[in-house]
């Protein structure tokens, strides 16, 4: 059986530099979604394609927002790609406008069927959904679980799709081993289960596995620092395809995107209003670039 130490997804050939496609929303102020994911991913020499699901003005944790659900526009926007014979070598999924764009989702699957599919199932946190999300978009982002190379839930989204009642951040391994293997179940490659705090203790644990190990899951810590911000799950999300797509094998990507989450959250703590602004990435994007 491989485990998360041994299991590499993809591996970097010379100077070619690979194709993803980086499905997610684009928000013009409060830095997430494709805001982190494009700089992110260019860092590591990555060609990012985006397909932008939807435009925000600022993130939804502002009293005020505008969203654009750009659902209508997705069939011609891939048709192109076809017509130009773009090719992909990795699909990463993110943040979606409506139920519908799953579709385009897994349109990208059959065409692209050798592409690396690392899923980030950005529903909600803290127990509850991002207001712009239904229940119908809950219940259709359960397509994408089943082949997904690496899906990256927190515990929130774990238990929107395993249907488990949320339980709170303070879970014990034997909550962990069930919800893990419960999404493994479902079809997922290899789980990454993001975002357990234990009182009383400064790290904050994410747990790693692989189908096969029989339920056997991988620890990785990081220092966990006394604030929130948001888009630090996309970072870490971004972090760890870009470690990928640089040839580091799964536990040794979820370690280098814990570590880029905490020395952004650092430098952010600096900046003024930082609680609403985003994570600050731009100082540690040279960590990244340092994985060629």
């Amino acid at each position: 059986m491989t485990t998360a130490s041994e299991l590499t997804l993809y591996t970097r050939h010379g100077n070619y530099i690979p194709r993803v496609a980086a499905v997610h929303d684009l928000c013009g102020y409060g830095k997430c979604s494709l805001g982190i994911a494009i700089p992110v991913l260019s860092a590591a020499g990555i060609d990012v394609c985006p397909v932008p699901t939807s435009l925000f003005s600022a993130h939804t944790k502002f009293p005020k927002f505008y969203m654009h659900d750009t659902t209508a526009m997705l069939g011609d926007y891939l048709d192109a790609w076809q017509e130009e014979g773009v090719e992909l070598d990795g699909i990463y999924s993110g943040f979606l406008g409506s139920a519908e764009q799953v579709g385009a989702i897994r349109r990208l699957y059959r065409e692209y069927p050798g592409a690396r599919r690392i899923v980030d199932p950005v529903m909600g946190d803290g127990g509850e959904k991002y207001p712009t999300y239904t229940d119908e978009m809950c219940e259709a982002m359960k397509g994408l679980v089943d082949g997904a190379d690496v899906l990256t839930p927190n515990l929130t989204e774990a238990a929107i799709l395993t249907g488990v009642a949320y339980a709170g951040q303070n879970v014990d391994d034997a909550h962990v081993g069930r919800t893990v293997d419960a999404l493994l179940e479902m079809g997922a490659k290899s789980v990454v289960l993001k975002g357990i705090v234990r009182p009383g203790e400064k790290a904050i644990r994410n747990y790693v596995a692989v189908a096969g190990e029989d339920g056997a899951s991988e620890e990785v810590a990081s220092e966990l620092l006394p604030f929130m911000l948001h888009g630090t799950g996309d970072l870490f999300a971004s972090g760890l395809t870009a470690a990928i797509f640089c040839g580091r094998n799964l536990r040794a990507a979820v370690e280098f995107a814990g570590t880029l989450v905490r020395d952004a959250m650092a430098i952010t703590r600096d900046q003024p209003n930082y609680e609403l602004r985003g994570v600050s990435f731009e100082s540690v994007l040279g960590d990244v670039t340092a994985l060629l």
